[in-house]
């Protein structure tokens, strides 16, 4: 099999640019293309400008790079698409046509994409929420997602686009802060916890929700996107768990490290989508067809966060 070239479109999101390194590491520097609307100064070359909504300029660049493989990121994320719902829905539906489109005319090899937890809702089980539910998100961002899921399996039924994707839930790094996320409050913890020892959240104390570290999520993408074709069983999205937590017991965990650190709770609206989502999810089915294990437990999670975060902040 020839060496794959890769396209990255959202690569400096929070989860693009710690992606992007590993798939460069991986398959080497030139053979990932990261894209963005916006360069930042830590993006590495090669990199080329691309709004996920200019069809034209991602024909070119696909032809012009001679693309074989594309990690389709490029999204407005839960709490900022609450915003501009109509904007929200055409950059994360409307771009992700785009890429399936073009997978398929191309007849490019493979396509990721992300799906989130979002996409469940009121009618979901929260309990160990099982692969197959009833989807009726809240947010128009889990709404983009949900349709997302069935036309990647669509595209895949009908034309053979071998389109893979996982329902992320929140993921924790080190590497940047996320932007506009309902999760976000879980990585900005940490950098309260060691800049300031104390930290406002904007969900109540007792809200669960399934959360993963950065290793595990980039492993988990990468491992999908790498297992043999006839091991994807589901070609909507897998669903995917690592922990599960609340405010009080990842503050709790933070005590051990840092005893006088303090965390106060002023809900907002992002309280009310994250009580529509789930508490834990049942994932056997990436660990069945995959392989899928998680690494990281709170524990460990937050022992290695502190120990890098101390490095690059403080």
């Amino acid at each position: 099999m020839s060496k794959p070239k890769i396209l990255i479109t959202g690569a400096n999101g929070q989860i693009g640019r710690v992606l992007t390194e590993e798939l460069r590491k991986l398959h080497g520097q030139d053979a990932v293309l990261a894209t963005d609307i916006a360069k930042l100064p830590v993006t590495v070359e090669p990199f080329e400008f691309l709004d996920i909504l200019n069809h034209q300029r991602l024909v070119e660049i696909i032809e012009d790079h001679k693309i074989t493989q594309i990690y389709h990121l490029a999204a407005i994320l839960s709490a900022n698409g609450e915003w501009n719902p109509i904007k929200t829905w055409n950059i994360n539906l409307n771009g992700l046509l785009s890429i399936l489109e073009l997978a398929r005319d191309k007849k490019l090899d493979k396509v990721f994409f992300p799906s989130t937890i979002a996409v469940f809702g009121n009618t979901t089980p929260r309990q160990n929420t099982p692969q197959d539910v009833p989807l009726l998100p809240t947010t128009v961002y889990g709404m983009s997602k949900a349709t997302g899921e069935l036309w990647c399996n669509y595209f895949h039924q009908r034309y053979g686009v071998d389109v893979r994707s996982l329902r992320y839930p929140g993921i924790i790094g080190w590497q940047s802060l996320p932007a506009g996320g309902t999760t976000d409050y879980a990585v900005e913890i940490f950098h309260e916890a060691l800049k300031h020892g104390q930290y406002e959240c904007f969900l109540s104390e007792n809200t669960r929700l399934p959360m993963m570290y950065m290793d595990d999520a980039i492993k988990a993408t990468i491992d999908l996107m790498e297992a043999d074709a006839d091991k994807i069983k589901i070609r909507y999205a897998y669903n995917l768990a690592a922990m599960s937590f609340t405010p009080a017991e990842i503050a709790d965990e933070i005590r051990k490290h840092i005893p006088d650190f303090k965390i106060t709770y002023k809900p907002d609206f992002r309280q009310d989508i994250a009580k529509t989502w789930s508490e834990t999810i049942d994932d056997e089915n990436a660990r069945v067809d995959w392989d899928w294990k998680p690494a990281f437990d709170l524990s460990s999670m937050t022992d290695d966060m502190l120990m890098h975060l101390r490095e690059t902040i403080l």
